[in-house]
Parts: C-alpha cells; structure tokens; sequence
C-alpha cells in the first residue's frame, strides 16, 4: 500500500520523503509549531544544501556548520538552529541503536505495534503523540502494519479520520486536516472556561 506521500505538496521534497525513512522522520521531527507543508519540506532544503540527503553525513556535520546550513533562509524550521540539533541526535541516535537503518525501528525483532510505538516514543525529539501519529503515518500509507498498530495509536488510526498528518494524501485532506485542529483547539479553549 506505499504510495507517493504528499504531505510537503512539492514533488520533489514529496519523492524523497516517499524513499527515505530518515528523511520522513526528519519531516515528522520537524513538524511542531510549524506549518506541516513546510516543516516535511525540511529534508527536500538540507538535501539541497548538503549534495544529497545522508543520515550519517547530518549526524557526522559540524554541528555550527550544520546548524548554519538548516538555519539559512528558507529555514528548515522557525527555529532553524535548535532542530538543527535535534535532527542530528536523531541521526546519531538511529546510528546508535539500528546500525543507521530508520526502518529498523519498525522491523528489527518482528515488533508488535507496542513495540513500535515505545520505540518512536524513545527517538531524540518524539514524544507520546508524535510517536502515534508517525505509525499511523507508517500504518496508512507506508504500508507497515505491526500487530495491534491501529490499537496503539487510537483514532490517529482510524479509516477515513482527517486529524493528522497521517491522514493527508492531497491539498484537499491537508485542508481537512487543518480544520479538524482549528475545531479542536476552539472545542479545548472553550472547555477551559
């Protein structure tokens, strides 16, 4: 079921995160405080800059020089230089742990998707929430699909649900999606009173 993502809606920053683990974890680390277009177009810019996109040549770069490179406009980020940082402890990280194989963290032991999800929770930059939506993410349209996924991740699994970047496949669905999060912000900030 692996598809040509479409979550930076450019076609180029789109292919790589469709042939790239690490490049779609980067986009998915990214994604926070951010327009979520912009934040999975990070890897297409860091490619771009560094003559291809290397899990080990960002986790081996300077980190000033590193840092220089995601912060130079346009920004990988808002806040270009701290996930500067935080991309290249997710890349020593992965390097640590998986032998610099991100798919690793979803194949290596045959996990179940508990397994999965303690995994991504334990990534440099990934927290509860992030964890269940990169394996929705991975569920709906990277075809992986550990046992018990959709249980692990709750509604971000759900068919035809439009909460999260896992649920975007076009402009139309990233419209959708957005307006899921507005109406949910407004339905918490009116509970707060």
């Amino acid at each position: 079921m692996t598809r040509t993502l479409c979550l930076a809606q450019e076609p180029e920053a789109d292919e790589l995160l469709s042939t790239d683990d690490f490049a779609l974890l980067v986009g998915m680390l990214l994604d926070q405080q951010y327009p979520m277009e912009h934040a999975f177009r990070g890897p297409r810019k860091l490619a771009d800059r560094m003559g291809g996109f290397s899990l080990r040549q960002i986790a081996e770069a300077d980190p000033a020089e590193f840092e220089e490179i995601a912060a130079t406009p346009p920004a990988i980020h808002r806040y270009g230089r701290s996930m500067a940082r935080r991309a290249q402890a997710l890349a020593r990280y992965v390097i640590e742990h998986y032998d610099g194989e991100p798919a690793g963290i979803w194949t290596v032991g045959d996990p179940d998707g508990k397994e999965v999800l303690r995994r991504l929770q334990d990534l440099p930059g990934f927290g509860a929430q992030k964890a269940k939506i990169f394996l929705a993410l991975l569920g709906k349209q990277r075809g992986v699909e550990p046992a018990g996924w959709r249980t692990v991740v709750g509604a971000y699994g759900d068919d035809g649900s439009r909460r999260s970047v896992a649920d975007v496949v076009d402009a139309e669905s990233l419209s959708e999606v957005r307006e899921f999060k507005k109406k949910a912000k407004a339905e918490a900030k009116a509970a707060e009173k």
